[in-house]
């Protein structure tokens, strides 16, 4: 089955971005496997300011044979051709989105969207790449008014430059 996962680097004070979604702070780890995570998806679900954000540093070429799915209100179709936007999210349009992955969504940062999602019962796993740093002030991993969700560790790993991978399946 389709796992809808939470995939994200956070601060060790719990942020995802800097107060104006700054990302300099997070780097690259040698040994972490990028290429074999990303084989594990087909199907990207990002918010509107996590996708430009994206798109600005990265360009396009990264999310070449995907399917990108972007929840946003204010992003018109014609912005970005390939791309679907998700205008109201649902239970139904997340089940939808599901039953056309082959492989495993990934719900590309954005705190809020993270929130909304949970909110509606449809994250399956949180992967959280934590990063020592403290930021200070930020986006939060989950933004406020999320419902309590119980987690179950599931795997770990800390790497040489300090960095810890933690995997959890969300399990209510």
């Amino acid at each position: 089955m389709t796992k809808l996962r939470y995939g994200v680097a956070m601060s060790l004070d719990g942020f995802i971005a800097g107060p104006n979604g700054e990302a300099d702070w997070i780097v690259a780890e040698p040994e972490f496997d990028f290429v074999s995570l990303w084989a594990e998806f087909d199907t990207l679900l990002m918010g509107r300011r996590t996708y430009e954000a994206a798109i600005k540093r990265l360009g396009k070429s990264w999310i070449k044979g995907m399917t990108v799915a972007v929840a946003s209100r204010t992003l018109q179709p014609s912005d970005d051709s390939g791309v679907t936007i998700i205008r109201e999210l649902s239970r139904e349009v997340l089940r939808a989105l599901r039953a056309k992955s082959k492989n495993d969504i990934w719900l590309f940062g954005g705190g809020e969207l993270a929130r909304d999602v949970l909110n509606l019962g449809e994250i399956d796993r949180v992967e959280i790449s934590l990063i020592p740093v403290l930021l200070g002030t930020g986006i939060p991993l989950v933004a406020p008014s999320a419902r309590e969700a119980k987690l179950k560790l599931v795997q770990q790993k800390v790497y040489p430059t300090g960095r810890v991978h933690l995997i959890y399946d969300v399990v209510d």
